[in-house]
């Protein structure tokens, strides 16, 4: 009886870097409510303090996942750059 069978939802795994859950309450990430609230200058200013706070603690919290961060911010602004050009 394939009625009486309970399935369950696939288990989803939490991307820690690119979006991590809590992050991403109310249905905007947080990344994006900040830009909106900035300036060009000032979310770039934003974008490298974190690059530069991710690096910097690696070695104490969070090792190579917090490289990871720090590369994802460059990429961040490394996209962010690119659509100002145009």
């Amino acid at each position: 009886m394939p009625w009486l069978i309970k399935e369950e939802p696939p288990v989803v795994q939490e991307d820690a870097v690119n979006h991590p859950p809590h992050y991403t309450g109310g249905g905007i990430e947080a990344i994006e409510a900040i830009e909106a609230q900035l300036n060009e200058e000032e979310f770039r200013g934003y974008l490298k303090g974190n690059i530069a706070k991710y690096v910097w603690r690696e070695k104490y919290k969070g090792g190579t996942e917090s490289l990871k961060k720090a590369q994802w911010y460059l990429n961040r602004l490394i996209a962010f750059g690119e659509s100002q050009k145009g």
